[in-house]
Formats: structure tokens, C-alpha cells, sequence
């Protein structure tokens, strides 16, 4: 049974056929009867149009309604109905194919619409007046009749109702899963680039300053090669560690990229406030003196924030050994007060106004400004009053959500 739903379903003009048949079949048998006068090829025709739109009744509900309707005023008209010497109906006063009218109902409120249903309905009753009025006499006939007639059609009304709420509801809920595939994949979309994006600022903050140190090294080798031979051979140490540490860098984000199954855990331990010592070494090495100065509990910091205050450390020094020129020095200035942590990256060098131009507008200064504003902090960069470059970020501390990787 539950296959044969099913397929009805899925065929819906065979499973509107049986219903016609159904109907059809028995009308056409009463074409046997006593007609009550009615010529029988005027009842055939008549009952053909009342039944046998039936077949289309889902796939053209106003159409098919509508010629059932007029099929209904039609036999209004021409079904003849006579009463016998004691005033009893003799014929058929309603036909099997009368119920196409109930089932042209449910077909409106279930397909169409309650407003159309009402109109279709207060149209049938009117018909259902004339015909008692015009062809039945007999005073408990009519009132029987009535009565027969509004709680079919009042049946068939709620069954269209409820039908119909069940495919509005249907249609509801199709609409809102098409709506969720439409935000899942722009969810996905945005994920993408939300991970290019940041896979592009940790390539961009390990390549360019790993190459910034080597570049600033291997000059200083090249000069000092002849006259200083021992120095020559320190800066190739330092380039040859910042460049097996760069090494690894890359070998970690490569490696995330590659294989999604890893967890926040395997991605760890990323660089976060505890590496700046050695980063101020670094930078040193590279030939900018750093000074660095820590203030307050800047250690237990969540992952999120001790990377981008590290990044953003980075990034500032880089560009000061890029810009600041060769006598330049730099101040860093990590300050923990409350729920937010203060970076101060200082420089007195002499960087030229293209230099500077470059530097605001270049993907360094925009990536620490989306890392801070990632975790809802703020980041301002532009010249000393006195000479030299100013980096200047807060970042929130107790709002932060997590690595930010």
C-alpha cells in the first residue's frame, strides 16, 4: 500500500486517473436508470465534463476547476427531475459524478489558495440553492439535502486545508534547505579565503623577514670578507640559521596546507611572546640594535593573541631593518594592563617618503592590521614626530577566541 502511495505520488495524472474511474465508472452506470427525463446523451456529456477533467485536476487545478464548475451549472440546466403523484424525486436528483464538484473544491483550497477556495465554494453553494429551490418540493428534502450537501463540501474544504498546509509547509521547508546549500557554500567560499588570506600573511611575515636578515648579512659578508674574515664568517651563521629556520616555517604551513586532518594541537607550537627574546636577537644580528622591554604577565596569553603580538613585533622590525637605514635603532615595548596588551615598536631611523609611502601601503602594514583586527584590536603606523617610524597596537585580551593559525 505504502508503494502504491508512493508511486501515486511520483505519477500524480495515473493516481487523478483512478480518482476519475472511480467516480466516472458508477455514473456512467446509472445511465441504466430512470433519468427522470433527462436525455441520455445530455447526462453523458454533462457527466463526462464532471468527472473527466478529474485526470488533470494537479497538473491544471484552475483550469480543470473551473469546467468542472460550469459543468455543474450545466447540468443545473438541462437534468430534468420529476416527482411522482406523491411527491417523491423520480430520478436521479444527485449523480455519482456530483462529487467531482467536492473533489474540484478540495483541488482549489489545496492547490490554489483559500481566497480562490472561498469564491469557488460560495459558487457551488449558490448552485446548490437554484437546484433545490428549482427541482426538489418536498420541505424535508430540502432541508436533508442541504445539509448532505455543506458537510461534504465542508469536509472536503478541511481535507483542502489541510492538504494544503502540508504542502506549503513542504515547499517552506525545501525553500529554507536550498537556502542553507546557497549559505553552506558561501560559508565554504569564505573559508577558503579566509584560510588563503592567512596563509598569506604567515608566508609573508616568514619569507620577508628571513630574507630581510639574510639580505642585511650577506651584505655585511661581502664588505667584511677581505677585511675582517671572522665576522664575514658570523654573518653566514646567521644566515644560515635564519634561513634553516625559515625552512621550517615553511614546512609547517605547507604542511597544513596539504593535510587538512591535522588539529590545533599538531599545528603547534607556534611563535608567541616567548620567542620575542630571540627575535630581538635576531633582528640584532642582522645589525639593528633592539631593545626590548616587557611589562607586566605578557606570558600566559591566549595562542591567538601571543602570535599576532609576535607577528606584529616581527613585521614592525622587519620593516625598520629594511627602511630605518644602517645607524637606526629600534625600542619594542610589550606592556600587559588589565584585559588588553599594549606594542610599541619604535624606530629613529630615516626612511625616505617613497620608503614610508611603500611601507603604509604594503601587505606587512595590512596584515597587522587585519591580525589586529581579528581579535578586536587596533593598529596605527606612520612617522615619529621627532624622526623615525612608529608602530602602535592594542589588542584585547579577554575577547580573544582561540589560535588565531
Amino acid at each position: 500500500m505504502r508503494r502504491l502511495s508512493l508511486w501515486m505520488r511520483a505519477h500524480p495524472v495515473f493516481g487523478d486517473a483512478l480518482i476519475a474511474g472511480l467516480i466516472g465508472l458508477p455514473d456512467l452506470a446509472t445511465t441504466a436508470n430512470n433519468l427522470g427525463g433527462t436525455p441520455r446523451g445530455v447526462y453523458l456529456f454533462v457527466g463526462l465534463f464532471l468527472w473527466g477533467p478529474l485526470i488533470f485536476r494537479r497538473a491544471r487545478p484552475k483550469l480543470t476547476s473551473n469546467i468542472i464548475l460550469v459543468a455543474g451549472f450545466v447540468q443545473l440546466v438541462t437534468h430534468n427531475v420529476t416527482h411522482n403523484e406523491y411527491g417523491i424525486v423520480d430520478g436521479v436528483p444527485v449523480r455519482p459524478a456530483d462529487f467531482a464538484l467536492g473533489i474540484a473544491l478540495y483541488t482549489v483550497v489545496a492547490y490554489i489558495g483559500r481566497r480562490q477556495g472561498l469564491i469557488y465554494a460560495a459558487w457551488l453553494l449558490l448552485g446548490t440553492v437554484l437546484w433545490e429551490v428549482w427541482r426538489i418540493q418536498d420541505a424535508a428534502e430540502v432541508a436533508i439535502t442541504f445539509f448532505m450537501v455543506v458537510c461534504i463540501f465542508g469536509f472536503c474544504w478541511a481535507v483542502g486545508e489541510f492538504v494544503g498546509a502540508r504542502r506549503q509547509l513542504n515547499a517552506e521547508l525545501l525553500e529554507r534547505l536550498k537556502l542553507l546549500e546557497v549559505e553552506r557554500d558561501q560559508q565554504a567560499r569564505i573559508a577558503v579565503a579566509d584560510e588563503r588570506s592567512r596563509i598569506a600573511r604567515e608566508l609573508h611575515d616568514v619569507v620577508a623577514h628571513a630574507v630581510s636578515v639574510m639580505v642585511v648579512q650577506a651584505d655585511g659578508a661581502s664588505y667584511a670578507l677581505q677585511s675582517d674574515p671572522q665576522m664575514a664568517q658570523m654573518a653566514l651563521t646567521t644566515i644560515s640559521d635564519t634561513g634553516r629556520q625559515a625552512l621550517g616555517e615553511l614546512r609547517r604551513l605547507l604542511g597544513l596546507m596539504r593535510d587538512e586532518s591535522q588539529n590545533d594541537t599538531e599545528r603547534l607550537p607556534q611563535p608567541d611572546t616567548s620567542s620575542l627574546p630571540q627575535l630581538a636577537e635576531q633582528v640584532r644580528g642582522a645589525g639593528l640594535p633592539v631593545s626590548l622591554t616587557l611589562r607586566g604577565d605578557v606570558h600566559n596569553l591566549p595562542a591567538g593573541v601571543g602570535l599576532s603580538v609576535y607577528r606584529i613585533v616581527q613585521e614592525a622590525l622587519t620593516n625598520s631593518l629594511k627602511h630605518a637605514g644602517g645607524s637606526a635603532s629600534a625600542d619594542v615595548f610589550v606592556t600587559r594592563a588589565d584585559d588588553k596588551i599594549e606594542v610599541v615598536v619604535d624606530d629613529d631611523g630615516f626612511g625616505t617618503p617613497r620608503e614610508l609611502a611603500g611601507m603604509s601601503g604594503g601587505n606587512g602594514l595590512i596584515g597587522m592590521r587585519e591580525r589586529a583586527g581579528v581579535l578586536g584590536g587596533s593598529l596605527e603606523a606612520g612617522p615619529r614626530p621627532g624622526g623615525g617610524w612608529r608602530v602602535h597596537a592594542v589588542l584585547p585580551v579577554g575577547t580573544a577566541q582561540g589560535p588565531l593559525v
